[in-house]
């Protein structure tokens, strides 16, 4: 059974940073790719991190690019998703998805884990 499951999301002010963790397991974690989507009230869920399996390949969202990076440890079974000078707009709930097929930035990946809040505000 494939659980992931996000940490490390809460309060921040704008220009602060975070990093998100999304821990994986029921699954060969190295064989799947990964996205880090996010979500606002009211708004689609929007992707903004897709990271690659061997190749190490990602891409990044023109919203967020030049300010969050997604990265994996497939040792740690654990991707990530380090985000700065954090906005308001930022304002999510953060989510991370696994597939064995790439999806890029696509919300068609088979496992969600359950998110986790991001605010920034001062």
């Amino acid at each position: 059974q494939v659980q992931l499951v996000e940490s490390g999301g809460g309060l921040v002010q704008p220009g602060g940073s975070l990093t998100l963790s999304c821990v994986a397991s029921g699954i060969p974690f190295d064989a799947y790719y990964i996205g880090w989507f996010r979500q606002a009230p009211g708004k689609e869920r929007e992707g903004v991190s897709y990271i690659g399996t061997i190749s190490g390949d990602t891409i990044i969202a023109d919203s967020v690019k030049g300010r969050f990076t997604g990265s994996r440890d497939d040792a740690k079974k654990t991707a990530y998703l380090h985000m700065n000078n954090l906005k308001p707009e930022d304002t999510a709930v953060y989510y991370c998805a696994a597939d064995r097929l790439a999806r890029y930035l696509y919300p068609a990946y088979n496992s969600w884990g359950h998110g986790t809040q991001v605010t920034v505000s001062s």
